[in-house]
């Protein structure tokens, strides 16, 4: 797809890392935010396509899993993945997905699976929707998502717990020395719990600071990332000491 603003053209493999518009040598180019699309039913492509394409996304369609993965390169903003395809099972390509990089995950499940929800998120997905969608609650997850992504965190220094070091403005945190493997949004959402320490978080107020969602979510999203947080921060996961839950309340964040 070529981009077009003024008389400047954008070829088709440019980097398209952020929707914007930028000068260069007096000529206005549009880099547009490119989704891939791994999802074997080509109708429902199409339709996807052509709701994101209306919200002036980029769109990459792959068919089955294993074209996803080769895809799935460093000119990918977004992954917009059905769990159930043909070859490689969905919760596989984002399992590999994962492996590799931190790239944004929404998986496309079932209305009424719970398990399929529950084992996308803890294969590394960030978000989920669910058949049958309504494109605006899609459009608004996937803005929501790529905002906290490119959200700016240069205003906080380096916080310290224990043996545990978290770096806001360097985009990473450590264990013993050790980096530790985070997608953006475990990343963000041990920044926001471990800034404000002692703080009772619900899974509401978590969903509209991390997610951004400014109506009602699923908590189990929440759950299902503090699962795996606490498999990376804590020394025994099972009897969690740095993120605990307050039952009935929600979770906080203590330096233990």
């Amino acid at each position: 797809m070529l981009w077009l603003c003024g008389d400047a053209r954008l070829p088709t493999g440019f980097p398209r890392s952020v929707l914007s518009c930028f000068s260069l040598s007096s000529i206005i180019v549009v880099v547009a935010t490119r989704i891939l699309v791994i999802e074997d039913d080509a109708d429902l492509r199409a339709l996807l396509r052509m709701i994101l394409e209306d919200e002036d996304f980029d769109v990459v369609e792959a068919a089955d899993g294993t074209s996803g993965v080769a895809q799935a390169d460093d000119s990918i903003d977004l992954v917009l993945l059905d769990i159930k395809l043909p070859d490689i099972g969905g919760f596989d390509v984002c399992r590999q997905l994962r492996a590799r990089s931190g790239i944004p995950i929404v998986i496309v499940t079932a209305q009424i699976d719970a398990h399929d929800v529950v084992a996308g998120l803890s294969a590394g997905a960030d978000d989920y929707v669910t058949k049958p969608f309504i494109p605006k609650v899609l459009v608004a997850r996937i803005r929501a998502l790529l905002r906290r992504v490119h959200a700016n965190t240069d205003d906080a220094g380096r916080l310290r717990c224990g043996d545990l070091e978290i770096s806001p403005r360097e985009g990473f945190a450590a264990r013993a020395g050790v980096n530790l493997q985070l997608t953006k949004t475990e990343f963000r959402l041990l920044c926001d719990m471990a800034e404000h320490q002692g703080r009772v978080f619900s899974r509401e107020l978590l969903l509209q600071r991390v997610w951004g969602y400014d109506y009602a979510g699923d908590g189990r999203l929440v759950d299902s990332h503090i699962r795996r947080l606490r498999t990376k921060i804590e020394a025994d996961p099972a009897n969690p000491t740095r993120i605990v839950t307050v039952r009935g309340l929600g979770y906080k964040f203590l330096c233990q």
